[in-house]
């Protein structure tokens, strides 16, 4: 039945395989179940029951994308949006984190009609290379300020705006112990070197009786605090138009970049370099946006981590469900998620910050009128606090100097719309 269904001999691989290529790609991604509760708490949502929902929400993405798409493509909260949702969204904008639910949730319907309707293409396409980079970079250095916060290691200051934290206390210390072994996890290619960080820190502050250790295994905590709390009328007030284009327009480059990325890494793509059932994957993707806002997380999205598993020889959709799987079985380690103190994640937000920064290299630093706009649109998302201001500042310098270096008509239709847009949202609202 295997067999049959995902095409196993065709792509050269067995359930054996697969399997170990899903354990794998688990591992290197099983930071988010620890992760996304610690950041979405800092909104106000039940940690548990966020906890919760990023475990089912990460089952039901990978498993639509491994049955409907039969790609090896897992699925998870998306790192950058769930802090974009809780420290810009939420605590910057003052919006209830039910209303930023239900922005996400629109967003995922957006995803949803462009994907059926092919607009996808279109817009992707139009958007400059330069700015694609700049907004993943951008994200990148948003985690990073937000992890070296979160780790106690700055601090906010009336005269500087930031400072150096208290190094004498423990949590910055073992911060830092976390982020040099995750580095060094990973530079020794150890499957899991996220999440081996993570625990390791937590482990020593348990013993130093800085954390509380409830146990490892409890029966599954309750969805009931964030399952359909959305507010999608809330979602629809004015000063949320922003907040929906930000979450649309990062979903869609980011599960666009990591499904061909990975599947090319894979040797998925066709004779073209072309990603064939292309439009399931990103409608896998996109019913997961929605999904995961009734039950309670934010954005759902395609994990670059799936490279792992491909690296271990997944080529068909039974590595996401076998991701899927243990995502489930992971329900049941609420009690260790509970122990873990937010300076035990923040290693994993500033190494998550590292990989991401690195497209910067690729900007054409000759071209002014291509690495000024990616400068402005990268910095300005970690020094506004907020991704949807570092977008908007990017799309209206690349479309304002190239208007006035007298290169306009290298603007695409879809650029000019956007910076447009976000000119009128900054004038009006």
């Amino acid at each position: 039945m295997l067999e049959s269904y995902f095409k196993l001999s065709e792509h050269r691989t067995t359930v054996r395989t697969e399997l170990l290529a899903g354990l794998s790609t688990f591992l290197t991604m099983a930071y988010i179940i620890f992760v996304n509760p610690s950041i979405l708490s800092a909104a106000g949502m039940p940690h548990d029951a966020v906890f919760a929902a990023t475990c089912l929400a990460a089952a039901l993405g990978s498993m639509i994308m491994g049955l409907y798409a039969n790609y090896p493509i897992a699925m998870a909260p998306g790192m950058g949006l769930n802090a974009y949702f809780a420290f810009a969204v939420v605590q910057g904008m003052g919006f209830t984190w039910q209303a930023a639910l239900g922005a996400v949730f629109i967003s995922g319907c957006l995803f949803i009609l462009v994907s059926l309707f092919k607009v996808r293409e279109w817009i992707v396409n139009a958007i400059p290379h330069s700015l694609k980079l700049a907004i993943s970079a951008g994200i990148g250095l948003f985690l990073a300020i937000i992890g070296l916060k979160n780790a106690g290691l700055i601090q906010g200051n009336p005269a500087t705006l930031v400072t150096l934290g208290d190094l004498h206390q423990p949590g910055p210390l073992l911060a830092i112990g976390g982020f040099l072994l995750i580095v060094a996890l990973e530079a020794r290619r150890i499957t899991g070197g996220i999440i081996l960080g993570i625990l390791a820190v937590t482990v020593a502050s348990i013993a130093l009786g800085y954390s509380k250790f409830s146990g490892v295994f409890s029966a599954p905590p309750s969805l009931a605090p964030t399952f359909g709390q959305l507010d999608i009328g809330a979602a629809l007030n004015a000063g949320l138009v922003t907040v929906v284009l930000t979450f649309f327009l990062v979903e869609l480059f980011d599960a666009s970049g990591t499904l061909i990325g990975v599947c090319h890494r894979a040797g998925l793509l066709d004779k073209d370099g072309r990603l064939p059932r292309l439009n399931r994957a990103l409608l896998a993707d996109s019913t997961a946006i929605a999904a995961g806002a009734v039950m309670g997380t934010s954005s759902t999205t395609a994990y670059i981590e799936s490279a792992a598993g491909t690296a271990a020889g997944g080529r068909t959709g039974l590595t996401a469900v076998t991701v899927a799987l243990l995502f489930l079985a992971a329900l049941f380690l609420a009690p260790l998620a509970g122990a873990v103190p937010a300076y035990a994640t923040a290693p994993a937000l500033i190494y998550v910050a590292i990989l991401m920064t690195r497209g910067l290299a690729e900007i054409d630093w000759e071209d002014l009128t291509e690495a000024a706009p990616a400068v402005v649109c990268a910095v300005t998302m970690p020094f506004t606090f907020s991704i949807a201001h570092g977008i908007a500042f990017g799309f209206v310098a690349y479309a304002g100097i190239k208007l006035l270096a007298g290169r306009a008509k290298e603007v695409p239709m879809a650029v000019w719309v956007i910076a447009v847009v976000f000119v009128g949202k900054f004038a009006l609202l």
